[in-house]
C-alpha cells in the first residue's frame, strides 16, 4: 500500500469515529503556538530542523531527550532557546567529574538558630533542566537523575519532594571516544524517550552561521511564545489522537523485531544483545502521536511511526561484541527492521 493510500484509509477510518470533528478542531486550536515557537527558535538556530522537531515532540509527550554530538553544534544553544520560548523555570547544570548528587537534588542543612535540619532544594526543582555534558560526571551523579526523570520527584533525607509540572530533562553528551567521558547506566539511558544525534550543518547553513554569529555580541534572545498551561493542554490533545489497530500492531512488530525470536528471523541473531523494552513501545506510540499533532493531523500514520522510530530505539538496542567486531551498529539494525517489516 502506498503512503497516500494508507493516509486516505486512516483518514476514512478516523472519520468514522464520532469524536473526529472535535479532535480535528482541538488539534487546530491547541497547536497554534507551534509555528510561532519554531519561528522564534529559527531566529537563533540555523538549520537543525530534525533536532528542533524532536525537542517539540518531547515537549508534547512529557519525555526526556538525550542529544549527542561533538562540541560546537549548538546543542546547548538549542535547549536554552527552547527554554526562553517557554514561560517556565529553567536551570542549566554543567556536569563535571567532581560533581556530587547533592549539587543536583539538594541537601539537608543544619540551622543553629533552632537546632533543626532544613531542606535546601537543588536546581532540579525547575520545569526545564539542561543537563550539559551529562556523561562527564561519574555514574553516581548520573544516577541521581533517575528518580526525578521517572517519578517526577526526588528524595532528600527521609522525605520525598514533588517536582513542578511540566518537568523535562534535556541532556547533552559528547561521544564516548572523547576524553573525560563516562558511559551512562543502561537504566538511565532507557529513561530518555529519544536519543538525537546532532550532525554537522550543511555548507549553506555553515555560511549562514558565519554571517549571523561571527560577532562579539551575544546571539538574539527569543521571546516567550507559549505558557506551561498551553503545553499541558496540548499534551491532553496528543493523548487522544486516533491510532488505527493496524498501526498499533505495526508499532508492536517494530519493537518485537529487536528481540528474539523475531530478531533471528531478520538474520540479526547473535548481533543484538538486548532488545527494546516495553517502555520503547509506549515512547514510540507517544512520539508518533506528537508527530501527527505537529503536522496538524488528528490520526497517526505508519510514516509518523517510521519517522521517529530511529530516535526512540537507537539507544535501547544493545549490540553484542560480534556486532561491534563487524562494525554493525544499532542504527543499521533499526534501518533493516524498518526496511523489512511490511507497512500497513
Amino acid at each position: 500500500m502506498t503512503e497516500n493510500a494508507a493516509i486516505l484509509r486512516l483518514d476514512q477510518a478516523a472519520a468514522g469515529k464520532p469524536e473526529t470533528r472535535a479532535s480535528r478542531e482541538a488539534v487546530t486550536e491547541n497547536s497554534a503556538w507551534i509555528n510561532p515557537l519554531r519561528h522564534e527558535m529559527g531566529r537563533v538556530i540555523v538549520g537543525q530542523k530534525h533536532l528542533l522537531e524532536r525537542l517539540l515532540i518531547a515537549l508534547l509527550t512529557n519525555g526526556h531527550v538525550l542529544l549527542e554530538g561533538v562540541p560546537g553544534l549548538a546543542k546547548t544553544l538549542a535547549l536554552k532557546s527552547l527554554a526562553q520560548c517557554i514561560a517556565v523555570r529553567f536551570k542549566r547544570l554543567q556536569f563535571t567529574p567532581d560533581m556530587l548528587p547533592a549539587d543536583i537534588v539538594g541537601t539537608m542543612i543544619y540551622s543553629p538558630q533552632d537546632g533543626e535540619f532544613r531542606t535546601k532544594h537543588g536546581p532540579i526543582f525547575s520545569n526545564l533542566i539542561l543537563a550539559d555534558e551529562i556523561n562527564r560526571a561519574p555514574a553516581k551523579v548520573q544516577s541521581a537523575l533517575l528518580e526525578a526523570m521517572q517519578e517526577r520527584q526526588v528524595t532528600i533525607g527521609e522525605d520525598s519532594h514533588a517536582l513542578p509540572a511540566p518537568f523535562m530533562v534535556l541532556a547533552t553528551q559528547n561521544p564516548l571516544d572523547q576524553e573525560g567521558t563516562y558511559p551512562l547506566p543502561e537504566a538511565q539511558i532507557d529513561r530518555f524517550m529519544m536519543k538525537v544525534v546532532v550532525d554537522y550543518p550543511t555548507r549553506a547553513e555553515e555560511r549562514t552561521i558565519l554571517d549571523a554569529m561571527a560577532t562579539s555580541e551575544p546571539p538574539t534572545t527569543p521571546r516567550a511564545v507559549v505558557s506551561a498551561a498551553q503545553i499541558l493542554d496540548a499534551r491532553h490533545v496528543v493523548d487522544t489522537l486516533y491510532i488505527d489497530d493496524k498501526v498499533r500492531d505495526y508499532i508492536v512488530d517494530i519493537v518485537l523485531a529487536t528481540r528474539p525470536p523475531l530478531a533471528a528471523a531478520l538474520e540479526l541473531d547473535g548481533y543484538v544483545q538486548t532488545g527494546a523494552s516495553p517502555r520503547a513501545t509506549i515512547a514510540l506510540t507517544l512520539a508518533a502521536r506528537a508527530m501527527a499533532f505537529l503536522h496538524g493531523r488528528h490520526y497517526v500514520t505508519p510514516q509518523d511511526v517510521k519517522s521517529v522510530a530511529m530516535d526512540v530505539l537507537r539507544h535501547r538496542v544493545a549490540m553484542t561484541y560480534a556486532a561491534e567486531a563487524e562494525n554493525l551498529t544499532s542504527r543499521q539494525v533499526i534501518e533493516k527492521i524498518l526496511g523489512t517489516l511490511p507497512v500497513p
